[in-house]
Order: C-alpha cells, then structure tokens, then sequence
C-alpha cells in the first residue's frame, strides 16, 4: 500500500534540553489510514504530529534531522489551541482566506463558507463576526471548517474536539468520518470514545516519547492495558476503574462549617452594554463543587469573567457577605483558571509563574522556594523548572495555569475547562487536589462538559442556556446507584 506520510530515524531536540525528546524515531503511513498517536500528556505526540505534516522545521524552527522525511502536498492541521491558526479577524474572512488561496471564483464563495460552516454545525446570526468573540468550542468548529475548505488529502488532527460539550463532539466526529473515508487521518485525541469508532490503528507512546506498541487498535488495548494504566494514557474504562479503586471517591457529607461564599440578585454581565449573562438569585457556600454545564456559546466562560470582573456587571454581588464595590484586592477572595492557559502567563519561566504572586505579597524567599517546589512536584513540572511557559505542552501548560492559580490557596475557585488536554493521571491528580482544598472549605465552581466530573466530584450543578442561567441541581450521591440531581 501506498505510504503517504514517512519520517525514518528522527531525532529532534528543543533548545536549551539536556536530551533529545525523539531518538531514531520511525513511522510510516498508509494512503486511506486512520490512526490515532497515543500516550501521555507531555509525551511529544502534538510535536510528532508536526513533524510529520513538515510545519517543523519548515514553519517552526526546531533542530531536527531524519534519514527520510515524505508528506503529502495536500494536507491541512487543526491545532490543539485553535486561536493559533486563526489568519484573519471574522469568520467568513477566515474561510474565505483559504477558498482564495485555491483560486475559487469569488461568486462561488459565498455558498461555500455557508457549507462549511453548516458542516461543522457553527450556525451563526451574521457570518461576519468577529473571531475573538466567538466561545473556545465555536472556535473549534470554525478551525475545523477552515481544514475542510481545503479539502486535503491527509488530515493531521491535534485534538480537534477539546473544547467541546458532548453533542459537538458526536457531531464533529461524524462530520470527520464522512469527509474522511478516503483520506488519510493521523489523529491526537485524549477523548477516544468516538475517535475509536473511527480509527483502525493506534501508534503508542511512553512518556519518554518511544513507541512502546503500534497495531490495530483492538490489539493495542487488548495487549497494553495495564501499560496505558501506568503511563496515564486514556482507554475505554479508565474512569469505571478509578471508582472501583477510589470509592468513595469524595465524602458523601457536606463541608460542616456551611457559610455564604458568593450571593448574586438580578445579576448581569455586559459586553457592549448588551447582557450576556443572567443570573436572577445565587448562593454559593463553603465546601461545595458546583459544575456549570451547557453548550458551546452558552454563556458558561462569561459567567465566570463576571464573577471576576473582567466584564462590566450590574445587580447584586457579595462575597463572604460583602459587596464586590468593597472588595479592595479581588485576588485575595478567589481565584481564576483560563480556558487558554497561555492568558495568564506573566513570566520567563514555570518555577517564576508559580513564584510570581507569592514575590507580590512579600513573601520571605525560603518560604516562596518550599511552596513552588511542592506545588512543581504535584503537578509533575519539577523537571521543567527553567522552562519558559510556551515551551511546554498543552496538557503541562494547563497544569502550570492551575498551579499558579491556586499558590494563595484562596477560598473560592473558578475553573474554566481544567482537565482538556491531560493524560488520565494528571486528571485523576487535579481532581483531587481540588476535592482536597473542597474538603477544607474551598468553594468550586467549574466549568466543564466532562459527565464523569459531574457523577464523581460535583455537589451542585448549575446549567446554563443563552445567557440565563435556567437550572440550579444538587447531586445527591449513593454508593449503589448513579448520582441524582435535586432541585436547590
């Protein structure tokens, strides 16, 4: 069968590492192939994935050489942060962008970006709209548009479906299986359970960047179950099975000491003076995790930019019963974890990301070294200490924006989509640390579209749809049966 994509004894090392991240590394892959790279978060598989489509070295310079390097010409990339490939400011200008580049008569272009975005399921009021404004999962949507417009020969998808709820991702699988029949589609996933449906092979990584097993894909999770269990890689069951060792996984009693952390009333937050979020009544208290669910575009983020002010708001806002008007440092309160990481980096470094707050409030250096230490070795960032914040992967810059925001141990916790991007054991480790700050009295509020989150750590559920919040549900837990949701 015809190989379309090759690369033979590749060694790559980026600047300023010890040791090369792949040493004499081969693949080759077929024409019509569908393969999935696997393994955990850190591991190398987004910058194989590069390596293998040529956007490195030819796009991005890192030092590497191999003894035989072949891709197809025709081949398009969605990236693991969709904002990275973004070329123009409005949607139909994004489309349109690649409908020129492959000389499609300009009368043509308008019927074809409606198509591609309606194969993707972005329906939008007016096409022309601004990117920026768009949520993570519309954006993944329009990235994904943007790569069909071309319609290449060999896809390259860096988890495509990341940042979004459950019903997209079903969609946009089933719109990748249809247009993907007989392309070639080399695939970076963490969320397999529809990626399986569709993959025939799987190439498996360690978490030294080796290929531990490469075959079809009933093999590879039959044979290295207990090695994908040990490295930290995702397979069908991991989460059954970290109840079964875990259970419980969280106390079934509430936090004691039950005290009114948040109140909101008639309350809105604005962009361009129009309301995009509304929250009639709220009382959030100690020792809850409240998940926030709904669609992509629901609103879900912009509830939590209100909460930190980074919009403008109206109506009633207290914490620990005072007015937010009152609250003289926000930060000392609550705290805020990016769905983009990369927006809340300030430093050259992840040991300084995770310092930077602590040198704010003066405190003693010895004091500051042990914190950042710990904080590094929990979330296994130790060994890159010196790194600047970019260099890492996404799975690790995701931890590093979750450390450093959670350095003042404040006692109210917004998470935006926390655990996208990281392997199984990352996941299992964040969730709980955070359940651990709930038991001693933190207030979570998370937003998330994962339901195992939801089942296994969440105390309330708030959904939320066009801008209004319309639910509000505690989770009632038992051991012997699913969690119910109970109106507040």
């Amino acid at each position: 069968m015809e190989r379309v994509v090759h690369v033979e004894k590749l060694r790559l090392k980026f600047p300023g590492e010890d040791s090369l991240l792949f040493k004499d590394l081969s693949a080759s892959f077929s024409k019509g192939e569908k393969v999935l790279l696997l393994g955990p978060s850190g591991c190398g598989k987004s910058t194989f994935l590069q390596v293998l489509s040529g956007l490195i070295p030819h796009s991005i310079e890192v030092p590497m050489k191999a003894e035989e390097h072949k891709c197809s010409s025709s081949w398009g990339y969605v990236f693991q942060d969709p904002d990275s490939q973004f070329c123009m400011p409005f949607v139909d200008e994004e489309i349109a962008f690649v409908l020129e580049n492959m000389e499609i008569p300009q009368h043509q272009m308008k019927e074809r970006i409606h198509y591609h975005l309606q194969q993707v399921g972005l329906n939008l009021e007016d096409i022309h709209t601004s990117i920026h404004t768009l949520s993570g999962g519309m954006k993944q949507r329009l990235a994904i548009a943007s790569i069909l417009a071309l319609e290449p020969d060999v896809l390259f998808l860096d988890e495509p479906t990341a940042m979004l709820d459950p019903e997209g991702t079903k969609e946009i699988w089933q719109v990748l299986k249809e247009v993907g029949k007989d392309k070639t589609v080399i695939i970076v996933e963490h969320k397999i359970d529809h990626v399986l449906e569709f993959i025939d092979r799987i190439v498996l990584f360690n978490e030294e960047g080796q290929i531990m097993a490469d075959g079809p894909k009933e093999t590879i999770l039959a044979m290295y179950k207990s090695e994908m269990k040990e490295q930290g890689i995702w397979f069908p069951g991991v989460w059954e099975e970290y109840v079964k060792d875990n259970h419980p996984i969280r106390e079934k009693a509430q936090f004691e000491n039950r005290e009114t952390v948040l109140y909101l009333q008639d309350f809105k937050g604005l962009r361009q003076k129009q309301s995009k979020i509304f929250v009639e009544e709220f009382q959030a208290y100690s020792g809850e995790w409240i998940v926030v669910r709904g669609k992509n575009g629901a609103g879900k983020s912009t509830f939590l930019h209100a909460l930190m002010q980074f919009i403008k708001t109206t109506g009633q806002y207290e914490l620990a019963d005072t007015s937010i008007k009152k609250v003289k440092q926000l930060t000392d309160m609550m705290t805020f974890v990016f769905q983009n990481p990369e927006f809340q980096f300030v430093t050259n470094s992840v040991y300084e990301e995770i310092a930077y707050s602590l040198r704010l409030d003066k405190m003693a250096v010895p004091e500051i070294d042990q914190q950042v230490k710990e904080l590094l070795d929990l979330f296994h960032l130790a060994e890159h200490w010196e790194k600047h914040p970019y260099q890492l992967s996404m799975g690790q810059k995701r931890r590093l924006s979750v450390a450093a925001s959670i350095v003042k141990e404040q006692k109210l916790i917004l998470l935006d989509e926390p655990t996208f991007g990281q392997d199984s054991r990352n996941t299992f480790a964040l969730l709980e640390l955070i359940e651990d700050y709930r038991r001693q009295g933190a207030t979570i509020i998370m937003v998330t579209h994962d339901d195992h989150i939801t089942r296994n750590f969440a105390t309330r559920v708030l959904t939320i749809k066009d801008g209004i919040v319309i639910s509000d549900k505690k989770v009632t837990h038992n051991r012997f049966l699913e969690p119910e949701l109970v109106s507040v």
